[in-house]
């Protein structure tokens, strides 16, 4: 990964529970070019996800939000 991190916020609209979003985590991590996504279970519409844009787009993060059954946009571009 090169030195090229950036970070996007992504907003869920569904309640979601710790399991939900630990396994939604999980599955951004396990993409080419996300370096962390990060969440607080007080704020739990709310995701940070650290990424590098040379290997992977952010339009990718929604994809792999509804693949999870959730509907999510990004927000703070």
């Amino acid at each position: 990964m090169s030195n090229n991190i950036v970070d996007v916020t992504m907003h869920i609209d569904e309640n979601t529970t710790h399991d939900d979003r630990e396994q939604l985590r999980d599955k951004l991590l396990q993409k080419d070019g996300v370096a962390a996504a990060v969440y607080h279970d007080d704020k739990p519409h709310l995701m940070v996800i650290e990424y590098d844009p040379q290997i992977i787009k952010a339009s990718e993060f929604g994809k792999i939000a509804q693949e999870s059954g959730l509907h999510a946009e990004l927000i703070g571009l």
